[in-house]
């Protein structure tokens, strides 16, 4: 950026005869300039007499304007403390002077003028307060304090509301501030004398900058902003500040924390407290209710000044009018609202950074944030030059004649076509963004709906009485719904079926504003949850404890493609590292995988992946998850006893996991194996012996991914595959782990090391569990005890497991578990450790076990198998008798397995059964006797 003067657009003048004589006596400005100033003298009284008072400082100012604006506010700095209240007016002057002229040139952009503003303003706060600050101290008004404690103004910090927080100061704007004060720097009994203390800086802070004196003021101060302004000293201690907030806090404060800057004072103790009021203003979920404040708190300033109706640009409020400043504003902050909780990439203080943000994350169009700007840095300059006129702290167009003229005249245009341009500007304005806060069915006084007459009226009736619908406000936003969630309601297989699952999850919603509000913004959810009302049971119980879930379908690309383990496992290890609680990162976790095995449900129940794939997705987030845990774990255990002793543990996954392949209700069948190499203690404050160590570390991972906290569990773990089952220790030793596998296991164990994968841990220890895995799997095996061994595991399974009908596609001859068994022999005996099951069939046939024949009807009745089993746990749970009491989840079924009617679907299960019962056994008899396919 260059520091030069260049005109490229200039005010016509209003008064031709004042140009003319301010031409005539000219001297030491170049024609150009000249012929500048004077338009800018013939239009504006106000900027006419700074111009005559600072003709001589204004000659050079303009050869460098950035040059001497940083002049100016090192003149501020170096002020002398009796010298302060004249140095400060003369600053202002000049700032106002070289704004003004530089905005009028186009030699800065709107953010410039705004900025430099702002920077006078921040830099005049911060020297009158620490100028009250150092009197007090040297009169010993603030217990404890020295003047080495000036530099930090004893604790209070300054902070910028609004406008002034955003950068964004308009030309003749007072100053928005909050002032509190780090009662942490000042003893309990001393409290009282320093609070007085404070606040009287304060005070004479806002006296050396609003009072007007001969020179005029600084700036109009205003600090209505603080918590219960009415009842409540200038300057607070940051404590009760924050009590208030998390007790009392309104939407409008939360907004207008947005732009909140600590910009004076002690700014390290304003940043921490900022910091401490991310969970005021940055909700952890989509917060669609802010939409219906922001547009009441509209209202009410409409009904308040005026300002509501339709536009006549003369006397027009530019700032809360309609289509004004404060509805860009307004658009962008409330907007900001709803997600910045979720992603911190929106959370920008400016209004045209902050339009650009939200359309970059695809929460507006980039044809209405570019609208946006371009008029709203139109308005903002509109609102300089009615303001330019005569220094008068007003937004309101002129509606004289002359009023409008002398506008004209500083925007180089003629009153027509100035009016005619901002009107079409204020009309677009308005329908950008009147919709959003006012959408057609957002009245209070919606009509009620008729009930269709298939609904049971007696279970509409109680939903008063439900905690979600107890507050007005939910039941008005509700009866607002009713409508269109009754239409779609009416349109499901089993409209009265729906009602009871809506009555249920109505019935578990501890709160509805929230949801409600969501939903009536984004009436495709109401499609959504009527999908899984009428489809899944089990969903919908889960949705009515996590309804946060739908926060998801609206960000993150939702129905995008699947990211893949490696995605996932960076996106939650960053949301992990932003939290510095354990707990905290716990619950961060169980929010973060509900979302994304809740789009996985979604995605199966709409077709939009098939079953395979959703066992691969769920496996994926599982991963994920352990992977992302265990170091978190390990840090925390390792606070208090250690690192982890030698080359540390690994997390070896094994069944389902292992393979891969979970359904929704799965639960994770891990080992934990460590290599201590040889030390027998771990070095921390409170040292452990090596297995004590691992033992106690294993139960914290287990502890951190099964325990039940505010967002719920993650999963359920089963450690019994480890060595000796429950006998043996939680976490095993390398060389125990390798010495049992080779000389104590039983062959089921080494069938389940077919599955075996490594999650998590180190990564040498892991690359040696593998290589492991592999030569032990690659020694040669007696085929007849094999089979021998394996029919006699089935026996055990029979009698210790019977299947829960027909539906349960998991349990018992000829299912699952005994398709899997045919896999983990066939990759057994191929030396091979494939893991997948489909692989494993290929194997058994490649080794001889089965025919070609038999490995592809396996494979194909697994498949059926797989998608009977995974639609089932996605519909009921773990209940898979009542699969098909449902008609919409009946259908879902039916749709998963590829079939027309449950009767043709269960006749082909009963069947598959006996199929593959029979061609099992009879491949294990062969092989047992000798006589392989």
């Amino acid at each position: 950026m260059t520091d030069a003067f260049v005109i490229s657009k200039a005010p016509r003048a209003f008064d031709p005869d004042l140009a003319q004589d301010f031409l005539a006596q000219a001297n030491g400005l170049d024609r150009s300039r000249a012929e500048f100033l004077a338009a800018i003298v013939g239009t504006s009284p106000y900027l006419s007499g700074l111009i005559q008072k600072e003709y001589m400082w204004l000659t050079g100012a303009l050869d460098a304007p950035q040059q001497a604006f940083h002049e100016i506010l090192e003149a501020v700095k170096a002020c002398a403390p009796d010298d302060l209240r004249s140095g400060l007016r003369e600053g202002k002057r000049r700032v106002a002077l070289l704004t003004a002229l530089c905005d009028l040139a186009g030699c800065w952009s709107l953010e410039q003028v705004t900025a430099a503003l702002t920077e006078f303003a921040q830099s005049a706060v911060d020297k009158a307060l620490k100028a009250e600050v150092a009197k007090l101290i040297r009169r010993g008004k603030l217990p404890g304090m020295t003047e080495a404690d000036v530099a930090t103004a004893a604790g209070l910090s300054v902070f910028a509301m609004g406008k002034m927080g955003a950068f964004e100061l308009n030309y003749s704007s007072d100053i928005d501030l909050i002032c509190l004060f780090d009662e942490t720097r000042y003893e309990r009994a001393d409290f009282g004398e320093a609070r007085q203390g404070l606040v009287r800086a304060t005070r004479n802070m806002c006296a050396t900058l609003s009072d007007l004196t001969g020179e005029g003021y600084v700036f109009r101060t205003d600090l209505r902003l603080r918590p219960d302004p009415s009842v409540t000293p200038v300057a607070l201690a940051m404590e009760a500040a924050e009590r208030y907030y998390e007790s009392l806090g309104r939407t409008w404060e939360r907004a207008a924390y947005i732009k909140a800057r600590a910009c004076a004072g002690d700014i390290a103790a304003g940043e921490r407290f900022l910091k401490t009021l991310t969970p005021f203003v940055w909700r952890r979920h989509l917060d669609f209710a802010a939409i219906e404040d922001a547009h009441a708190m509209r209202l009410r300033i409409r009904e308040n000044k005026g300002t509501g109706g339709s536009v006549a640009v003369p006397g027009h409020d530019m700032k809360l009018g309609r289509g004004g400043i404060r509805e860009i504003e307004f658009f962008t902050q409330t907007r900001q609202l709803i997600a910045g909780g979720r992603d911190p990439g929106l959370r920008m203080r400016g209004t045209v950074e902050g339009l650009a943000a939200l359309a970059e994350r695809n929460w507006i169009e980039p044809e209405t944030a570019t609208a946006l700007t371009d008029h709203y840095r139109h308005h903002r300059e509109v609102e300089h030059r009615i303001q330019m006129v005569h220094d008068a702290q007003t937004h309101r167009m002129p509606k004289s004649e002359e009023g409008l003229t002398r506008v004209a005249c500083l925007m180089g245009m003629t009153p027509e076509d100035l009016c005619r341009d901002i009107a079409t500007r204020l009309d677009a304005v308005h329908a950008l963004t009147e919709g959003f806060f006012a959408p057609p069915g957002l009245t209070p006084q919606a009509p009620r709906p008729d009930l269709p007459e298939t609904l049971d009226r007696d279970v509409i009736a109680r939903w008063r009485s439900y905690p979600a619908l107890r507050s007005d406000r939910g039941a008005r936003i509700f009866d607002r719904l009713k409508p269109e969630l009754f239409a779609r309601l009416a349109k499901t297989a089993n409209p009265s079926e729906t009602l009871l699952s809506l009555d249920g999850f109505l019935k578990g919603l501890p709160a509805g504003v929230q949801l409600f509000s969501l939903f009536e913004a984004n009436p495709h959810l109401i499609d959504l949850l009527v999908d899984v009302l009428g489809t899944s049971p089990a969903l919908a119980e889960h949705l009515s404890r996590n309804a946060q879930v739908f926060d998801a379908v609206l960000t993150g690309g939702f129905f995008a493609d699947w990211p893949g383990r490696d995605a996932l496992q960076a996106e939650l290890a960053a949301i992990l590292a932003r939290e510095s609680d354990y707990e905290r990162q716990l619950d961060a976790a169980r929010a973060w995988k509900k979302e994304w095995h809740f789009r996985t449900g979604v995605h199966h129940l709409r077709g939009l992946i098939d079953a395979d794939e959703a066992a691969r997705q769920y496996a994926d987030l599982a991963d994920a998850v352990v992977a992302c845990l265990l170091p978190v774990v390990e840090a925390q255990f390792a606070a208090k006893h250690g690192p982890a002793p030698g080359r540390g543990g690994v997390v070896l996954a094994m069944g389902s996991l292992g393979s891969g392949r979970l359904n929704a209700q799965s639960d994770l069948d891990l080992i934990v194996i460590y290599d201590p190499e040889g030390a027998e203690m771990s070095e921390g404050r409170r040292p452990l012996g090596v297995r004590p160590y691992f033992a106690r570390l294993t139960q914290a991972l287990v502890t951190a991914l099964t325990a039940p906290m505010a967002q719920g569990r993650l999963y359920e773990v089963d450690m019994r595959l480890r060595p000796s089952g429950n006998q043996g220790p939680v976490a095993t030793s390398w060389a125990s782990f390798t010495h049992y596998q080779k000389e104590e296991a039983w062959v089921w164990e080494h069938l389940a090391l077919t599955r075996a994968r490594v999650v998590a841990g180190s990564p040498s220890l892991a690359q040696d569990i593998e290589q492991f895995r592999d030569d032990l799997l690659a020694r040669p095996q007696e085929r007849s005890k094999i089979a021998h061994d394996v029919s006699e595991m089935r026996g055990r399974l029979a009698a210790a497991k019977t299947p829960a009908g027909v539906w349960d596609g998991k349990t018992g001859a000829g299912r699952m578990m005994d398709i899997e068994l045919m896999a983990q022999t066939g990759s057994l005996l191929s030396g091979r450790a494939t893991g997948d099951v489909y692989a494993g069939l290929s194997d058994a046939a490649s080794v001889g076990i089965l025919s070609s024949d038999q490995a592809d009807r396996l494979r194909a009745a697994y498949r059926l198998l797989w998608s009977v089993q995974t639609a089932g746990r996605l519909i009921a749970g773990q209940g898979l008798s009542t699969v098909t009491e449902g008609e919409g989840g009946a259908q879902f079924l039916l749709r998963s397995a590829g079939y027309d009617d449950l009767a043709s679907l269960q006749s082909h299960l009963e069947q598959t059964y006996d199929t593959c019962a029979e061609i099992i056994s009879a491949a294990l008899q062969r092989n047992e006797e000798g006589n392989p396919t």
